[in-house]
């Protein structure tokens, strides 16, 4: 079968289409024919620090399709059930996922938006709700709202009754996120949107900021913070992984900032997120009160264009591959 592995090269992240045979599902796990993969920024841009080694593996780590065979102790799911999760070597035309990481896929959603499901709303749902804790009425500042975690908070807020202020360097962007009930956009890539958020505020505050950005406008995300506001810090689309701390803001204003990676978690701390996410995320996606945004869709075969896309920012929401 199809499979694309990924390497760091040259600080860069370089993609390589191999033919392997098809996997079959260990204990504990289920086998899937694929039909669609979503990329994350994570894994396709070298400075967010995920490869740290040159040897390559197989890429992708998302996906959604029709289960083939079942792993030994797999009891919850059957062959021909419609599911999406965490899929290793998602990026190929079969592929196996750890059965309890799998969903079952809303029956509303194509294979794209399965597929660019679970990532995205699992970072939000941590960011904004079990961490960051947001409640009816109040503000979030979200950094860099035209990315795919960016689209999936604005709508997570939403829901929740929140009020979203977003930055994006995009007008375009911007202006179509206001359809999905964007309360305050701000056209900037640069930490200068502190007065702007203290004036929608009333010199209050947000209460919660998403920073998909990075370093750059850490120093600025803190100042625009409120009174126990808290901090998710999910992203360094800037490359900046280093910068200056205001400890007397954190101390007066008693901030709490925390980040969310899948980095070093086991597998059991991925299981109960997982369990997390399905009982108080995903009825909002089976309902129809959030869907993952998908910007473009790609045949398999051209997963590097979209690498490229994505590197160079252009999309709205998701880049998903379909697996035909």
């Amino acid at each position: 079968m199809k499979s694309w592995w990924i390497r760091t090269v040259n600080n860069a992240m370089s993609l390589e289409l191999r033919d392997i045979p098809v996997p079959h599902p260990g204990p504990g796990q289920v086998g899937i024919r694929i039909h669609a993969a979503a990329l994350n920024r994570g894994e396709f841009i070298a400075g967010h620090g995920l490869h740290t080694a040159s040897s390559a593996r197989p890429a992708g780590f998302e996906a959604a399709g029709v289960v083939t065979s079942l792993g030994a102790g797999v009891t919850r799911w059957k062959v021909g059930d419609r599911v999406m999760g965490r899929c290793d070597g998602a990026f190929a035309e079969h592929g196996c996922m750890t059965a309890d990481e799998v969903f079952a896929a809303p029956q509303r959603l194509t294979w794209e938006q399965a597929a660019a499901t679970t990532v995205v709303f699992l970072t939000v749902y941590e960011a904004v709700m079990a961490h960051g804790r947001l409640a009816a009425g109040e503000w979030v500042l979200v950094t860099g709202i035209s990315s795919g975690v960016g689209v999936a908070a604005l709508q997570v807020a939403k829901a929740l009754g929140a009020k979203v202020i977003g930055t994006s360097g995009s007008i375009e962007k911007l202006e179509r996120l206001k359809a999905l009930g964007l309360d305050v956009a701000l056209h900037t890539r640069k930490p200068d949107f502190v007065p702007a958020v203290m004036q929608v505020t009333q010199n209050q505050g947000v209460d919660l900021v998403v920073n998909n950005v990075g370093g750059s406008v850490f120093p600025a995300c803190i100042e625009a913070m409120g009174f126990q506001a808290r901090l998710a810090m999910v992203g360094y689309v800037d490359g900046q992984v280093e910068a200056p701390m205001d400890l007397g803001a954190l101390h007066s204003k008693r901030l709490q900032l925390f980040g969310v990676s899948n980095k070093m978690r086991t597998t059991a701390h991925r299981i109960a997120a997982a369990q997390a996410l399905e009982r108080d995320l995903l009825p909002m996606v089976a309902d129809g009160r959030v869907s993952p945004l998908i910007d473009q869709v790609f045949a398999l075969d051209d997963l590097p264009t979209a690498q490229q896309i994505m590197q160079s920012n252009q999309h709205l929401g998701k880049l998903v591959v379909r697996v035909d």
